[in-house]
């Protein structure tokens, strides 16, 4: 019995041995890809990244960390760039902070829809702006991840027709020169604020408003805070799904190939969602008691794109591209 019992022990033990080391191998197989952005396991753009997870699970483990957990707001980019993340959900805004021609993309009434965007990204001159980011910061642009478009909700309940009308009105835009601009050029007061901030300052009075899509709005619960949303849409809104060019040029011909045909699937995805949510959330806003209007678009053209024209921060642009972009 000593001895049979013995023996048993031995095998389990080795079989034991044998399922460790085989499952440290598969471990070792899928190699772990940090990825970080602000948004929230409720956004649409996480289940994208589920799907993006599933497709290239043979190859690598993605470590999802939402809501500005790893990285705060802002702070991706860099992050990237010093290795201390694989990848990350990239605003242009952050890419234009250190390379002010990328200005361009941030700029309002720019793109038309999220097709115009699309088409953009998938064009030459797409082609080029991408190169001039990765091959000056060092990552890897996998594409635009369309998020809606933006438009301008507030707290105080005074009607906006015109960029006149926002005078005065402090409203929350994420830090940066591209996106303080932005706010600017509709007419408003820009203040900089964290995403996860902004409910709590709009409850607080800290600020009187916020600029995002209605997507965003939904996941944030911003509507419970707000009196109304003016649908200015001035701004396509989209950030880049981006790779380290270390962890990118680690991949073989092959995974890099899946990895790009994997997320242009999950992006895909992702950007039908929002355009299909944008369709149905207007009515479930108002449902909440937030007056849904549309302004004068464009007396609010007309204001954005002199104020860009005009200022510093289009000397940069590329000669032509907003001719290229508004040719395609």
């Amino acid at each position: 019995m000593t001895g049979l019992t013995r023996r048993t022990l031995m095998a389990a033990g080795a079989a034991m041995m044998a399922a460790c080391i085989s499952t440290g191998a598969m471990a070792q197989d899928a190699q772990t890809l940090r990825f970080s952005a602000v948004f929230s396991e409720q956004d649409i753009r996480a289940r994208m990244m589920e799907r993006l997870a599933e497709a290239v699970a043979d190859d690598f483990s993605l470590e999802m960390h939402y809501g500005g957990t790893l990285f705060s707001q802002g702070t991706e980019l860099v992050a990237l760039q010093r290795g201390n993340l694989e990848m990350g959900n990239i605003a242009p805004q952050d890419i234009a902070n250190q390379i002010p021609a990328w200005s361009i993309l941030t700029s309002a009434y720019l793109f038309r829809d999220a097709d115009h965007l699309m088409t953009f990204f998938a064009s030459d001159a797409g082609a080029e702006m991408r190169a001039m980011a990765e091959d000056q910061l060092g990552i890897h642009i996998l594409g635009p991840t369309f998020f809606g478009t933006r438009h301008v909700g507030l707290v105080p309940d005074r009607k906006i027709e015109t960029p006149e009308d926002m005078a005065g009105i402090r409203l929350r835009m994420p830090p940066g020169e591209a996106w303080q601009f932005l706010g600017e050029s509709l007419g408003a007061s820009p203040t900089a604020m964290a995403y996860a901030e902004v409910y709590t300052g709009m409850q607080t009075g800290a600020i009187d408003g916020q600029d995002n899509p209605l997507p965003n709005v939904e996941n944030m619960r911003f509507y419970e805070v707000m009196s109304q949303i003016a649908l200015t849409s001035h701004l396509v809104a989209f950030d880049l799904l981006t790779v380290s060019k270390t962890t990118w040029d680690a991949m073989s011909e092959e995974q890099q190939a899946s990895f790009q045909a994997a997320a242009d699937e999950a992006m895909a995805w992702s950007a039908a969602e929002h355009q299909r949510r944008e369709e149905e959330l207007a009515e479930f806003v108002r449902e909440q008691g937030v007056e849904v209007y549309v302004p004068n678009i464009d007396a609010f053209r007309t204001y954005a794109q002199e104020r860009y024209l005009s200022a510093p921060i289009s000397a940069d642009w590329p000669e032509g591209m907003v001719e290229r972009i508004n040719a395609l």
